[in-house]
């Protein structure tokens, strides 16, 4: 695969909106791959990202580590499907840096999903026991208020998915 076949994929969408399905369905693709931020913080804090200030901390530090090696599978030929929120526009900026160091292409994938949707799921995911971080109807809606979909100003080549 050439440079110019890399493609960082990023995904935006709220809890539970089926940002980790899509992510394993675009790693389907030859020479991609997915990070996965909620893979990574359940194994390196396994007991310290209890509430949203812990999240916000460790997920900086966890950013911080792994630029340099995302920057560098994407300048080696690799697609990478980056299973991190990109609900924000500081998060998107980090997420931007990648792709401009890397040189190569970008698709933000946005999932337009209702809330109502969204805690259906949750409730669901979080009674199957199967997801590494339980979320509560309170984390929900705190986390939820603080979602900024992607603008045309931010400039990201955006694919929308609606159920």
């Amino acid at each position: 695969m050439s440079l110019e076949d890399t493609t960082l994929h990023l995904v935006c969408g709220k809890i539970a909106a089926g940002k980790s399905t899509l992510t394993r369905n675009l790693a389907k693709n030859p020479q991609t791959i997915v990070v996965s931020e909620d893979d990574w913080l359940a194994r390196l804090y396994p007991e310290g990202v209890k509430s949203l200030a812990d999240y916000v901390r460790c997920s900086r530090q966890l950013k911080d580590a792994m630029t340099g090696h995302l920057v560098a599978l994407l300048r080696n030929g690799l697609s990478v499907v980056l299973d991190f929120p990109a609900n924000r526009p500081d998060s998107r900026a980090w997420m931007r840096s990648l792709f401009e160091q890397a040189g190569c292409r970008h698709e933000l994938h946005y999932l337009d999903v209702p809330d109502e949707v969204c805690m259906a799921r949750l409730r669901l995911r979080n009674a199957e026991g199967q997801h590494e971080f339980h979320v509560s109807d309170e984390d929900f809606a705190l986390i939820t208020s603080h979602f900024i979909p992607p603008s045309p100003e931010e400039g990201f080549h955006v694919i929308t998915h609606r159920p």
